[in-house]
């Protein structure tokens, strides 16, 4: 078994899109998010607090999805310790050159065919004069523009099988499993993991149509409750699709919003508070059916489109009667 935190956290993600000049547009406008390179059909982007230079690459593609997940290691030996213990699985690629301001990655795909990587030497964010903070302590000075998002926060994925997939991540990766949902003939439709001390860093949610490698959503952190408010509002101004919120999950207690980029990509807002996972035994929360019946933590039923969309799309009639369970509430 992995030693916990060998993982420091989740770093960055590649977001495809098949309409790159729309959705750098909704990064910008929308997220705050601030472009620092390009290459080839790339572009780089940050969030203004994020120590590393890059926190989304976005990537020109004909349809929309998710790329390569990128975690780094909290030291070249564990970087090494888990490149081995990926290899034992079968699943590794092998070594790649990192993006601008990475060293190299060692690539594997969970369970599902997911696309990681795995690294530690990277560069700390230099801001330019324009961008630079007035606090020593702040890696960039805040835009004056969009929600702005703080940081990079989660990444859900649609999984087949959720139960192996989260036991990857965990015993593979060192991740804590915090909160589940468990349907009653004992199947997990979500698993909720983290690297960090947040509640979590990485989902699965059982994907309805039986197909791998697909995500759910990505997850952006704002400062507080009124940033999620406000960022409705801001959609709203903007001609962004709200797909529900704002509003409070019961599981993790995050207040969120959720909408579509351009790209048809699902983008959550979120501010989980001050909740954090500290205990060392933490011992999974599992959620039952008929407690996640009763919607959110307010009551709201959980949208439909929830339960269906994702991304890359997938036509209706890859819809599996073998796969989709009892409708859940997240």
């Amino acid at each position: 078994m992995p030693l916990r935190h060998e993982i420091a956290h989740l770093s960055h993600v590649e977001l495809f899109t098949p309409v790159p000049e729309e959705t750098l547009a909704f990064c910008r406008g929308f997220l705050g998010l601030t472009e620092t390179g390009r290459s080839g059909d790339s572009v780089f982007l940050r969030a203004w607090d994020d120590y590393e230079r890059t926190t989304l690459k976005l990537t020109a593609r004909d349809t929309a999805g998710v790329g390569r997940t990128n975690l780094r290691a909290a030291s070249d030996a564990a970087l090494h310790r888990r490149v081995a213990e990926i290899e034992a699985t079968g699943r590794g690629v092998g070594w790649r050159d990192g993006d601008p301001g990475y060293g190299p990655v060692y690539v594997f795909h969970d369970p599902d065919g997911h696309e990681l990587g795995v690294y530690h030497e990277t560069e700390w964010y230099r801001p330019p004069p324009e961008l630079a903070p007035a606090l020593r302590n702040q890696a960039q000075a805040l835009p004056g523009h969009g929600i702005p998002v703080r940081r990079l926060d989660h990444v859900n994925y649609l999984g087949v099988d959720v139960e192996r997939n989260r036991d990857y991540l965990r015993d593979v990766l060192g991740a804590l499993v915090t909160e589940q949902i468990v349907l009653d003939d004992g199947s997990v439709a979500g698993s909720w993991t983290t690297f960090t001390n947040k509640g979590y860093d990485a989902v699965y949610t059982r994907d309805r149509t039986g197909t791998a490698g697909r995500l759910h959503h990505l997850a952006f952190a704002a400062d507080g409750r009124p940033d999620i408010l406000r960022a409705a509002d801001l959609a709203l101004d903007q001609g962004i699709f709200i797909e529900t919120g704002p509003h409070k999950h019961a599981i993790q207690q995050t207040f969120f919003l959720y909408v579509y980029e351009p790209g048809g990509n699902r983008i959550e807002l979120c501010h989980a508070g001050a909740r954090l996972v500290l205990a060392p035994d933490w011992s999974p929360v599992d959620w039952t059916e008929a407690e996640r019946r009763k919607g959110q933590a307010w009551g709201l039923q959980t949208i439909e489109s929830f339960h269906t969309h994702g991304t890359p799309p997938v036509e209706p009639t890859a819809v599996s009667a073998t796969t989709p369970g009892p409708t859940v509430q997240r």
